[in-house]
């Protein structure tokens, strides 16, 4: 499955990813250290198996090879004794050893034809004549242009959890391309990302990939590194852990999420900042350049699913919960208890719009989707100002929304009913402009490119990633055609 998209600004991977040193004998032992590798084998065969004595599990596993090893002893006493030793008398003497150095010239190992000729040098042989093509190719291949669309799936397929980094690539006969780049296995199941140019490692900017998982830390990867096997930075995370018969006990690393972490948001004005939700109902704001903990806060009563940053007012954070509420808060004055809004099931996804500063939207797992201007938010902490509109969006849960970033009023959405949907919410009187289903399955997370911004990525249950060019529908070409050629701003 793939459980969360996220694109990568065209021009900023490296056109050819450096390769990662093998790691040293004191990365290995800090990998064995951390329980990186021990995680896949946590589950419920531990709570069966724990009171079993290893002695025993040896003793049965020794006990069933001798078995085993005494009936194919007892087979080959019947069956094989009479005959092996003739066997292999018959094979020698047709083999005839004794005289395999003389020198047969009737026999001929090999033909005499073009394929016996002797060439001084590689270029000189006409059979080898396409290996520069063929290595040039492969190395066109792994080389990312400045014009090439790039996505990063995190993906767990078969208990193996990964991110992919794919490229997208527009040939010049109007067709697509995509393949996967390279990918990067990580220790636990991925649940959200947030891509981030901080330069964690020096220089001006950095192309680098923070996920949250079914653990309580948050690690930053690397893009422009292949084969690499542990993180940039790890944010929070476990510092120790401890078994005394039955009853464990863990230690967290200081100011550490202590569940898992469902939702992260990059700050885009101020780089090395991280937002962090988590199912333990905390919301955390990160500085990666340190690895640090700024501010925790703790404004909602359960599962915190979903974060994001004002577009326009980046100090302004979004949080949607399982409590049923969506929170507004000032990053600068955290101890504010900010503002309210009570929605009628959990919360799957919060987006700002990036046109205007004063409206959001909320998904939620009942279908619905409900748009706010805070401009109607009343000054006390619990706000029951109504939502500017609601819509059936799904028959399931609504997982994700994307805003168009270009065209004022575009939202997509996506949800486990298998289909993705596209709105139009001019006059905050939404109506539907297109609906599809992807085959992707349960619809996990949907992201519009901010490079081609009406390339819309799916990922879901399928594991399969999907990019639905929505100009190719034909009233979303009526109604939006005219965004097609314009820039930004």
């Amino acid at each position: 499955m793939i459980a969360a998209i996220s694109w990568i600004p065209k021009g900023v991977s490296k056109s050819v990813p450096a390769v990662a040193d093998p790691p040293s004998k004191e990365e290995i032992e800090e990998i064995l250290k951390s329980g990186a590798l021990d995680r896949s084998d946590e589950s419920e065969t531990e709570n069966q198996d724990e009171d079993m004595d290893v002695s025993d599990i040896q003793g049965d596993e020794v006990a069933q090879a001798l078995a085993a090893a005494d009936a194919l002893g007892k087979t080959s006493k019947s069956t094989v004794s009479m005959t092996n030793f003739q066997d292999i008398t018959d094979g020698l003497q047709e083999l005839d050893m004794d005289h395999y150095d003389e020198e047969d010239d009737d026999v001929k190992l090999f033909s005499g034809r073009l394929g016996d000729t002797y060439y001084p040098s590689n270029d000189m042989d006409p059979y080898l004549k396409d290996k520069d093509a063929d290595d040039s190719e492969e190395e066109e291949d792994m080389t990312i242009k400045a014009d090439d669309a790039v996505i990063v799936c995190a993906r767990n397929e078969d208990d193996v959890s990964h991110l992919e980094v794919w490229v997208y690539e527009d040939t010049s006969d109007g067709d697509s391309n995509m393949f996967v780049h390279h990918d990067i296995i990580i220790p636990a199941f991925p649940l959200c990302t947030a891509w981030l140019d901080c330069p964690i490692k020096g220089g001006e900017k950095g192309n680098f990939i923070a996920v949250g998982s079914m653990e309580p830390s948050i690690e930053i990867w690397d893009l422009d590194i292949m084969d690499e096997v542990q993180p940039s930075v790890v944010l929070g995370g476990i510092a120790e852990k401890k078994k005394k018969g039955k009853k464990k006990s863990i230690k967290y690393k200081d100011d550490s999420h202590t569940d898992s972490v469902l939702g992260l948001a990059w700050n885009k004005e101020y780089r090395n900042i991280l937002a962090s939700a988590s199912a333990d109902k905390l919301v955390k704001i990160w500085d990666v350049c340190t690895g640090k903990c700024n501010i925790t806060m703790e404004h909602h009563a359960d599962k915190v699913q979903s974060v994001a940053w004002n577009h326009l007012a980046p100090q302004v954070l979004l949080s949607g919960s399982f409590d049923h509420t969506v929170v507004m808060k000032d990053g600068r004055i955290p101890s504010h208890t900010g503002y309210k809004w009570m929605v009628s099931a959990d919360v799957e996804s919060v987006a700002w719009d990036p046109h205007i500063e004063h409206s959001f939207v909320v998904s939620l797992e009942d279908g619905m989707v409900s748009g706010f201007d805070i401009r109607a938010a009343k000054s006390e902490q619990s706000s029951n100002s109504k939502p500017s509109f609601t819509i059936h969006a799904h028959d399931k849960a609504v997982c994700a929304v994307s805003y168009n970033p270009l065209a004022p009023n575009l939202l997509a959405t996506g949800s486990t009913d298998k289909m993705v949907k596209l709105w139009d919410l001019s006059n905050n009187q939404p109506s539907c402009v297109s609906s599809r289903n992807p085959k992707a399955g349960a619809v996990f997370s949907i992201s519009f490119s901010e490079n081609s911004p009406f390339l819309l990525a799916v990922g879901g249950s399928k594991g399969k990633l999907e990019v639905w060019d929505t100009l190719s529908d034909a009233e979303v070409m009526r109604r939006y055609g005219n965004y097609r050629n314009r820039k930004r701003t």
